[in-house]
């Protein structure tokens, strides 16, 4: 990649995109959160883009909280779906790549083989809605763009936006600090997926100049929840108080997919989930 190519990296106090921001750290890319642009904000988008004219936006800005936007879904949609549009249409005016991030929520969950990049999408909830919807407006307005879906994130920045700001692995070792009973359920599958290696991977998928279209770029291997957890505290050598239990006796306000499992088959795979885990277990 040219070094003066300009790149924008949006949502920049995420999860993601501390992680993005250290993997374009080289190429010095120009990092906006709120307040330095609202997504949202249709003339905002246009006008500072313009300004600005990058040749790459990494949009890692999103709505994250699956049981709040079942509460709050105009906001969930004008984040996920209509702010979407508005750099689409911004990035597709100024001949700019725009990279877009999105889940596997996008899928209802009842393939337990997977679902690939060309499956058609059917989100259970208004998060998973939201999504999908955004990935559409996507694909309608812009040309130049890599959709890169991803599942059951975790890394070493707060996850902004979810209401306890920490991720899943932070949550199971906070619980087990304080000797809590932990019960996490297992019969819902996916792909556990450090951030870092999301990072690297879109790095890699940008710079190796992959044909514009959607990805699956997710750490290797299946889990449930509870193994998981249960691997969290193999590595951590921790003797928690951990119980293995079905979803209908952890009832939440929201469905969530049973098989939240994304398969790659356009990509050299990512590493093993768990090999992941031990590097960033090792790091926190």
């Amino acid at each position: 990649m040219a070094n003066q190519r300009k790149i924008l990296i949006l949502g920049a106090n995420g999860m993601l995109g501390h992680d993005l921001a250290e993997i374009f750290f080289d190429q010095k890319p120009i990092l906006w959160d709120m307040p330095n642009l609202d997504i949202t904000d249709e003339f905002a988008v246009k006008q500072k883009l313009a300004d600005l004219m990058p040749s790459l936006v990494i949009n890692a800005a999103a709505y994250t909280d699956v049981d709040g936007a079942q509460n709050q879904p105009d906001l969930a949609f004008k984040v996920n779906a209509d702010a979407i549009g508005y750099l689409a249409v911004a990035c597709q005016q100024l001949g700019a790549i725009l990279v877009h991030y999105s889940t596997e929520y996008v899928f209802s969950g009842n393939k337990d083989t997977g679902y690939q990049e060309d499956d058609k999408t059917d989100p259970l909830n208004i998060y998973g809605q939201s999504k999908a919807k955004g990935e559409e407006i996507l694909k309608q307005n812009c040309e130049m763009f890599y959709l890169i879906r991803s599942s059951w994130l975790y890394g070493r920045s707060p996850q902004v936006g979810k209401p306890r700001g920490l991720n899943f692995v932070q949550t199971m070792l906070k619980l087990a600090g304080e000797g809590k009973e932990i019960n996490v359920v297992s019969d819902q599958f996916g792909k556990p997926t450090y951030t870092l290696d999301l990072a690297k991977k879109t790095r890699e998928i940008i710079e190796t100049q992959k044909p514009c279209g959607i990805y699956h770029a997710v750490n290797e291997g299946v889990c449930s929840w509870y193994e998981f957890a249960k691997k969290i505290f193999e590595i951590k050598n921790i003797s928690a108080n951990l119980n293995s239990i079905n979803s209908d006796q952890y009832p939440l306000p929201t469905p969530r997919p049973k098989y939240s499992i994304l398969v790659n088959t356009k990509l050299e795979p990512l590493r093993k989930w768990d090999e992941a885990l031990r590097d960033y277990l090792r790091q926190s």
